[in-house]
């Protein structure tokens, strides 16, 4: 079996949309599987690991997954898309083989986190609390003044909190927070503070002096913009809470973590 996307494509199409699984061909590499569907839907969380459990998995994690396999799976990784739990790894067969696995579950999307109109809200006090973030901060020691002189305009207040707090690394896996902003679309008054691996570029529009009053602007690979009347903390905090958002990451992940690229290396 040739793995590539288009084959885990297929793969899925006979899965269909709720619950199942299959067994893979013994020869097939179930490394190359579970990079094929990092690719598609960033870091996974693990389940199993070597026939031990993660104790914590539940519904809220894809426990579903490891419903058809009993006590059979041996390595599962798990990834939370829509409505869907996908997992990827090896399980033993009922002859006792163990075999490369796919599997789909359903999975319930989870509400928005409301926020009460006018309430007066510290976006960068929510996000940490959203990823459970509990190290100190990584970049205390920015010079700020130093790369605000360089690049010519003061910087939003929230985004450089974000900076010190959280370093270099990426929400969910999967927003790359820049450490330094940058921009080819000045003429464009765009400054870019973040970006996916899907070629979206999170910015600002610099318009006014008031760096804390710069929306967020969405550039998409095809050039779109798409205007967002708040600031990036807010923004950050609206796409891993809000399933509805455009940009969300909340249908598909349910746990949510900044990735540290210095610890991951």
């Amino acid at each position: 079996m040739e793995l590539t996307q288009a084959t885990v494509n297929d793969l899925l199409a006979r899965l269909g949309p709720g619950d199942g699984y299959m067994y893979l061909p013994v020869d097939l590499d179930p490394q190359a599987l579970t990079d094929l569907l990092g690719s598609r839907y960033g870091a996974p969380r693990t389940l199993v690991l070597d026939g031990f459990t993660d104790p914590t998995a539940d519904e809220s994690q894809g426990a579903a997954l490891l419903v058809p396999f009993e006590d059979r799976a041996v390595t599962i990784r798990a990834w939370a898309y829509g409505d869907q739990w996908v997992g990827s790894g090896t399980a033993r067969d009922p002859e006792g083989t163990e075999r490369p696995v796919l599997v789909v579950a359903h999975r319930e999307v989870p509400e928005p986190v409301a926020v009460a109109p006018g309430e007066d809200v510290d976006w960068m006090e929510r996000l940490i609390r959203i990823t459970g973030w509990t190290r100190p901060a990584q970049r205390p020691d920015v010079d700020w003044a130093e790369l605000e002189s360089r690049l010519g305009t003061a910087l939003p207040s929230d985004y450089k909190r974000m900076v010190e707090t959280f370093g270099e690394g990426a929400f969910d896996g999967w927003l790359d927070l820049e450490q330094e902003p940058w921009t080819h679309l000045r003429g464009d008054g765009l400054l870019i503070w973040a970006g996916t691996e899907h070629e979206e570029l999170y910015c600002w529009r610099t318009d006014g002096d008031d760096p804390d009053r710069w929306p967020v602007v969405v550039r998409s690979f095809d050039g779109d913009d798409l205007l967002f009347d708040y600031q990036a903390a807010e923004f950050v905090c609206r796409i891993l809470t809000d399933p509805h958002h455009p940009y969300t990451m909340a249908r598909y992940f349910d746990t949510h973590w900044f990735m540290n690229y210095r610890e991951s290396t």
